[in-house]
């Protein structure tokens, strides 16, 4: 049985903390946060100890940590865990620093430690069947990706002054995404963004609309688009076109009852957010890194994958600011 300590106990920590209490191969031995009160609920939510970070991070009956913490405090803790032999999940960005990811790269390749990349959205069992029948060849080559994400509403304005900015933060995502479907590196990058939800997170120096076109050495295109308001829910789709054909993953809706009058068909709207509309996407890829480490594999997606998507919203980040296209080679 692998055996876990957890770093952040917040919302992320919880969904993580409950998916591993649910597994026969796995247990949380420890969890830790900033916020005592935090720490000390789950812990008992989990049948497991308070710990300092440091005590964690090097104790002897623990294999494994799940990063859930600030974005700003990975850089250190990924550090102590492959100091401390430890398997590491660690949530999305690694690092708002290229440099600093290249850096952990380096690190965990040193100290030959499993390292996952919580690009969480590879795992959504949708996504996941896309990919698996768009490498069975069932439309041919990619010529054409589309990627909509979109949120219910934009998150309090505190938290766009530290998020990273929209690419960041919320297309970031995308960007594995579109590494993770078209199968070959993209080289060229081309964004523009808005903001037309709310005059403050401009003010922040963010935008809330954004579109990028992503191309490849080959031609092949994928285009995102992100917004931080739907009106309808949050709005999750993918569209692959290929040369015989297109696959496509629609939006998870609250129910699947559609009704019919003589008003026309009303169906229901979409999932209200991510942890809802994710929620079998967490469990999957929680057990796949415990099944990665179990098995000696390399966990995917990996340090370099979270170093390359860093790399793109760094650049649709100046592109965005400049109006000019960037190289990604």
């Amino acid at each position: 049985m692998l055996r876990i300590g957890l770093l952040g106990c917040g919302r992320i920590g919880q969904v993580h903390g409950r998916t591993i209490k649910s597994l026969d191969q796995a247990s949380v031995v420890a969890v830790a946060d900033a916020i005592p009160a935090a720490a000390e609920a789950l812990a008992a939510s989990l049948g497991a100890q308070v710990r300092t970070t440091d005590t964690i991070l090097f104790a002897d009956d623990i294999d494994a940590v799940v990063i859930g913490t600030p974005t700003t405090t990975h850089f250190e803790l990924i550090q102590a865990a492959a100091k401390g032999s430890k398997a590491i999940f660690c949530e999305k960005p690694v690092d708002m620093s290229v440099d600093n990811i290249r850096t952990l790269v380096n690190v965990v390749r040193d100290a030959a430690v499993p390292f996952l990349t919580a690009f969480n959205r590879r795992f959504d069992p949708n996504f996941a069947s896309l990919e698996a029948r768009l490498r069975r060849g069932e439309i041919g080559p990619v010529e054409l990706i589309q990627i909509t994400s979109r949120d219910p509403a934009p998150p309090p304005i505190d938290y766009i002054k530290t998020s990273g900015g929209l690419f960041r933060d919320m297309m970031i995502h995308d960007f594995d995404m579109a590494r993770f479907l078209m199968g070959e590196e993209f080289v060229r990058l081309s964004a523009v963004g808005s903001c037309l939800v709310d005059p403050a997170i401009g003010e922040a120096g963010d935008v809330d609309t954004a579109a990028v076109t992503l191309s490849t050495a080959t031609g092949r295109i994928c285009q995102i688009s992100n917004s931080r308001r739907a009106a309808y829910g949050y709005d999750q789709r993918i569209e692959v076109h290929g040369a015989q054909g297109m696959l496509r993953a629609e939006n998870i809706l609250e129910t699947s009852v559609e009704v019919a009058t003589a008003d026309g068909f009303c169906r229901p709207p979409a999932m209200n957010f991510f942890l809802e509309r994710y929620d079998a996407a967490y469990a999957a890829e929680m057990k796949a890194f415990i099944t990665f480490v179990e098995a000696g594999n390399s966990p995917s997606p990996s340090i370099e994958d979270g170093l390359q998507a860093q790399i793109m919203a760094d650049a649709a980040s100046l592109s965005c600011e400049t109006g000019q296209p960037v190289s990604l080679i």
